[in-house]
């Protein structure tokens, strides 16, 4: 196989904001994009959107008026599946539904020269499961961006069991060359972030839902004591309910219904009502026109509290995938602070912390709860005996 280069012509299947954003950033970048939807209404509005914001970036000075053209340009919108034939690349970025995927890699297999990489942009899917609709599911990656694509600097590239170590590097290689952070995450429910990060919502509904305190109260304490650019409940009105609740679901399910990763009714009731969150106007908070946001309570004990409860949590999610090799230390650390902006990467945290008060944390919720969901994880007990 040819080294994947700037030439290299790029495929994109699904024109919302995930497949747009990357179709942007990889025209951006000086390749050739062939993007396409079957909703020919989602492709002519991808295009507006696209053409409204380099207008809104050239006003700004951020790109040059010549560097915007040539992005709208290297765009091809495809009218069917078979303009990727002539693709090098291509990224799948459609609706979190196996079924589907299954069904666009078996149509791309037949129409792409055997040398064209197949990748999946899925969050939370088994990226061996879409590998095994194909004949040769050796050329099937995961390469999962973060919304938006051209400003978010992580991108898990997530191999299945049978993608070939050539795919991996060519992938990670040409990713790398569009400025992007790239982390290596095994083929496991959530790959590294999406895992690791459930607790920062989980366990802050859990305390909402014992009447320890409202929404606003531990969104104030993550970021105040925390540290953190956005509370829990602040991100996921942000996200989306719709998105972050079946994310939560997925990751669930698939790791055998581990009571760590178990979706809250809250959430699913916010889910079921319509309340998404800022896109729909009303989430945990309320985004109408004149709206009001609740006044946190400032109590710094308490604060603490739901601080030490919710990072202890992470830190031992941080823990259990570095023991379980999801992904090394260093890539842990990467995508939880290039992810999702955390202040520091949660290993590290546990060192300033100190892994014995962490541990200890773990060990009073388990007591108290006794519950699954507050295991301590064994590289985190072996950090402690040490």
């Amino acid at each position: 196989m040819e080294k994947l280069s700037k030439d290299s012509c790029i495929g994109v299947i699904g024109a919302g904001t995930m497949g747009s954003g990357i179709a942007q950033l990889a025209a951006s970048f000086g390749h050739k994009v062939v993007l396409f939807d079957a909703n020919t209404a989602v492709l002519k509005q991808a295009d507006e959107k696209l053409r409204k914001s380099l207008e809104a970036l050239v006003q700004k000075g951020k790109v040059t008026d010549v560097a915007a053209k040539s992005t709208i340009a290297n765009i091809h919108n495809a009218s069917s599946f078979e303009e990727f034939a002539k693709c090098d690349l291509i990224i799948e970025a459609v609706i979190e539904e196996i079924g589907v995927k299954q069904e666009i890699f078996k149509k791309l297999e037949k129409i792409t020269s055997t040398d064209c990489i197949l990748a999946t942009n899925t969050s939370s899917l088994s990226v061996t499961s879409i590998a095994a609709s194909c004949n040769n599911a050796e050329r099937v990656v995961g390469i999962h961006f973060f919304n938006p694509a051209p400003i978010m600097p992580l991108v898990e590239v997530v191999p299945g069991i049978a993608t070939a170590q050539a795919i991996v590097d060519e992938s990670k290689a040409l990713i790398d060359t569009w400025g992007k952070t790239t982390v290596i995450a095994k083929d496991t429910p959530g790959f590294i972030v999406n895992r690791v990060a459930r607790p920062f919502y989980g366990e802050a509904i859990r305390i909402y839902e014992e009447g320890i305190a409202d929404f606003a109260t531990i969104d104030w304490a993550m970021k105040e004591i925390g540290g953190f650019r956005m509370g829990p409940f602040e991100l996921m009105d942000f996200i989306g309910n719709d998105i972050n609740f079946k994310v939560t679901e997925t990751v669930w399910t698939q790791l055998f219904f581990d009571n760590r990763y178990k979706p809250s009714l809250t959430q699913k009731r916010l889910y079921e009502a319509g309340f998404w969150g800022r896109k729909k106007g009303r989430g945990y908070y309320s985004y109408a026109e004149g709206a009001v946001m609740p006044e946190a309570k400032k109590d710094k004990a308490l604060g603490q509290e739901i601080f030490t409860r919710i990072i202890a949590m992470l830190i031992n999610e941080a823990y259990d995938a570095w023991y379980l090799k999801i992904a090394s230390k260093e890539d842990l650390e990467l995508a939880m602070t290039k992810g999702v902006n955390y202040p520091k990467g949660l290993i590290k945290w546990a060192d300033e912390i100190g892994v014995q008060e962490v541990y200890d944390k773990l060990t009073q919720l388990h007591n108290t709860y006794l519950e699954d969901r507050y295991r301590p994880s064994l590289m985190l007990r072996k950090a402690v005996q040490k």
